[in-house]
């Protein structure tokens, strides 16, 4: 059965605003780790504690973008008519699933196999 266009409505709205959201953390992040300078006369353990901090907001911002994809991949989805379709298998995902993760691109069965190991996900776009 396929989601009703008002559902891909509100669907689209979320992964716009989530899109947004997701955005501006990832540029905020990446700025803020490029403000993070090393103290002149900062000791080892603080200049380990400034390369730590760095490197987690770099961290973060990476996460952030890797995030938005997902978001993009699914607005692509609903662009081409295939939101709401497992990308694995083909089959619906779970109305509930779409509401607690709208950019997912599997139904929970094909992503428990491959959190189980049982399929390969290389190669395969989200």
């Amino acid at each position: 059965m396929p989601t009703p266009p008002k559902t891909i409505e509100m669907f689209e709205a979320r992964l716009r605003e989530q899109a947004e959201i997701l955005e501006q953390t990832a540029l905020s992040l990446l700025a803020q780790g490029r403000e993070v300078q090393p103290l002149v006369a900062a000791d080892t353990a603080d200049q380990a504690a400034l390369s730590y901090e760095k490197e987690m907001l770099f961290s973060q911002s990476t996460q952030g973008r890797s995030d938005l994809l997902l978001v993009q991949k699914a607005l692509a989805r609903i662009a081409d008519g295939t939101f709401g379709d497992c990308v694995t298998c083909g089959k619906p995902i779970g109305q509930k699933r779409l509401e607690a993760v709208p950019w997912t691109p599997r139904c929970i069965e094909c992503q428990e196999r491959i959190e189980r190991g049982e399929i390969d996900d290389s190669g395969r776009a989200a």
